[in-house]
């Protein structure tokens, strides 16, 4: 499996254990000046920018989210609440679902923010 297949699957594991949870996925793959956001999902008016890390174990998945990519996903977060004002009227954050090769899904709830 190519990279690109990896990755559309971990986000699909991702989106099903969210929408599990009783999250509505607003948007997947949303494309943006600043980057891509994995996953927009919404729960009782909280809203979640979710970024997704497919890695052998959870661990390397972890450890997979730098500095550069937790701004560039918080400027892609700024352009699209630009786009939807209404959304997150109870709240923003930003989550990190891992999943590893056996497509185990861990979520890190408010996994940064911005300093």
């Amino acid at each position: 499996m190519t990279n690109a297949a990896v990755g559309v699957a971990a986000e699909q594991s991702a989106c099903q254990a969210l929408a599990a949870d009783g999250w509505a996925i607003l948007g997947r793959r949303v494309r943006t000046k600043a980057g891509e956001i994995d996953a927009i999902a919404e729960k009782a008016g909280l809203l979640a920018f979710v970024e997704v890390k497919a890695r052998p174990t959870l661990a390397m998945a972890a450890a997979a989210l730098g500095t550069r990519q937790q701004m560039r996903l918080m400027k892609a977060a700024e352009i699209v609440m630009g786009d939807h004002p209404d959304w997150g009227q109870a709240g923003i954050r930003f989550d990190v679902m891992l999943v590893d090769g056996q497509s185990r899904v861990r979520r890190v709830v408010d996994a940064f923010r911005l300093h």
